[in-house]
């Protein structure tokens, strides 16, 4: 998809366009908090409740089992009660699930995980759509800002849920628990996007059905599968891993933060080079071998892990920027935007929760990390393959 002119806008829609992107930062951030923040907080939780590395696997792997479980779901709130309220409905859920994992049960953690994960996923599916009907001229600059929401609000739980839980006392389900503040923020935030509540993903366009039975969509599926299993699978046992190695807890979480801060470079530059060129087929390729190298360096150069982790998150952030892009760059409109993502997203994470589950489970078999890393890196074979074959200048449907 090539570049697109720009176009004079008069000044209250460039007002408004601006409030709309602001929204769509803080529903953004929102996305990975709950999710990343456990990682650091990963062996507090094993010790507190008994949990075999696979059991915590598990229960990295559930929220990310939920995006691809749920993600259908996105498309038909969309069109039954518009994405605006969709995504509020989301941030309600986000918040009740960071209630329930406060309760003082092993349910109650599995319980709220499982809410967290179903609102996530339909925000995961819903603002790409957004982007692509009310950006439709700034298409790679939103999704490289969404795509960079994402990273910081991943970077920032990894980092400061540890230091913050010890500072103030607080226990695993505490320091939890906190994320849920920045979910209120993001939903008092998104309220005056209700008066945009008639604008609606329209039911016309191919059916989801159709997309099955559409190659292109299949890449475009595997490409975001295979980098989003990765990407889990490491930010679950990353501080693990560092821990093994003689790091503390709070030095492995900042760790994992550098990843996710750094992946703001990759998140941001990814999306805006990919709309600007006819293929993308080449950048997939190259970012994907970014992220090999910097899992090769943490594997193999013990003492160099800050600089495997800034290469490794640098190639994740352009990996989900592209992956978020190609859906977007391979639909013609928004309608086929939000169906594609929904697909993607739907198939691609249930594939991704197999991440956490299979590290934490290769693990326990072998006492060491270097098979499951060894396994990791050579899953970014295919996931070039896939990248290259879905940034060919073909459309879906």
């Amino acid at each position: 998809m090539s570049a697109v002119a720009e176009v004079d806008v008069p000044a209250p829609a460039r007002r408004a366009s601006l409030w709309v992107g602001i929204a769509i930062v803080l529903v953004a951030i929102n996305l990975r908090p709950a999710v990343v923040a456990v990682a650091p907080m990963l062996e507090q939780i094993r010790a507190a409740e008994g949990l075999s590395a696979t059991a915590a696997g598990v229960l990295s792997a559930l929220p990310v089992l939920c995006f691809g479980l749920f993600a259908p779901l996105a498309p038909v709130l969309g069109r039954r009660f518009g994405i605006e309220r969709s995504l509020l409905a989301t941030l309600l859920v986000l918040c009740v699930g960071f209630v329930v994992r406060l309760a003082p049960s092993l349910v109650a953690l599995y319980v709220g995980t499982v809410l967290l994960g179903a609102a996530i996923a339909v925000g995961n599916v819903l603002l790409p759509s957004l982007i692509k009907r009310d950006f439709p001229h700034r298409t790679g600059l939103m999704t490289g800002i969404y795509t960079m929401a994402i990273s910081a609000g991943g970077g920032i739980a990894a980092g400061v849920t540890v230091p913050v839980a010890e500072a103030a006392g607080l226990d695993w389900r505490m320091a939890l628990g906190a994320w849920g503040l920045l979910a209120g923020v993001g939903l008092l935030c998104w309220l005056p996007q209700l008066r945009g509540a008639g604008h609606r993903i329209s039911v016309a366009g191919a059916r989801v059905a159709a997309l099955r039975r559409d190659p292109v969509a299949w890449q475009v599926t595997a490409f975001m599968g295979l980098q989003s299993m990765s990407f889990y699978g490491l930010a679950a046992w990353l501080p693990a891993v560092y821990v093994g190695r003689g790091y503390s807890p709070a030095t492995a979480g900042w760790l994992l933060s550098l990843a996710s801060i750094t992946a703001i470079i990759g998140s941001l530059a990814a999306p805006t080079l990919a709309t600007r060129a006819p293929k993308q087929s080449l950048l997939a390729a190259a970012v994907t071998a970014l992220s090999g190298s910097g899992l090769l360096i943490i594997l193999a150069v013990p003492g160099w892990e800050v600089v495997g982790t800034s290469v490794l998150g640098i190639g994740q952030g352009a990996c989900l920027g592209m992956a978020l892009t190609l859906m977007a760059v391979r639909a013609p409109d928004a309608q086929h935007a939000a169906k594609l993502s929904g697909m993607a997203q739907s198939a691609g994470y249930v594939v991704a929760a197999a991440g956490p589950f299979v590290v934490g489970a290769l693990h326990d078999l072998t006492g060491g990390w270097t098979v499951p890393l060894l396994v990791v890196l050579l899953m970014f074979v295919p996931q070039a393959v896939a990248g290259a074959l879905a940034g060919r200048p073909r459309l879906v449907g």
